[in-house]
C-alpha cells in the first residue's frame, strides 16, 4: 500500500511584532514549523518600534493556519497569510 503525501500550499506569512517580549515565542513557533519554511526575512523597523518578518512556507494548509493562529494569539503580534 502506498502512502500519498499530504498536499502542500505555497504561502507567505507576514508577521508584525510590536511587543519585543514576544520575540522569543515567535522564534520558537517558527522553529517548530521549520521543516516547512522555504525562506525567512526579518527587518527591525526601529523608528516605528516594530519588527517585520516575512516567511515563505510550503506546507499543508492546516500547518500554515495553525502557525498563523499561534502567532496571532501572542501579545503584540499580528500574523496574516497569503496563499498561492
Amino acid at each position: 500500500m502506498s502512502e500519498q503525501a499530504e498536499e502542500t500550499r505555497l504561502a507567505v506569512l507576514s508577521i508584525l511584532v510590536e511587543a519585543r517580549e514576544s520575540a522569543s515565542a515567535v522564534n520558537a513557533y517558527l522553529s517548530e514549523y521549520g521543516a516547512y519554511i522555504v525562506g525567512r526575512m526579518g527587518i527591525p523597523y526601529r523608528e516605528k518600534g516594530v519588527s517585520v518578518i516575512s516567511v515563505v512556507l510550503d506546507a499543508p494548509l492546516g500547518a500554515i493556519n495553525a502557525l498563523s493562529g499561534k502567532l496571532g494569539k501572542l501579545p503584540g503580534v499580528s500574523a496574516k497569510s497569503l496563499f498561492r
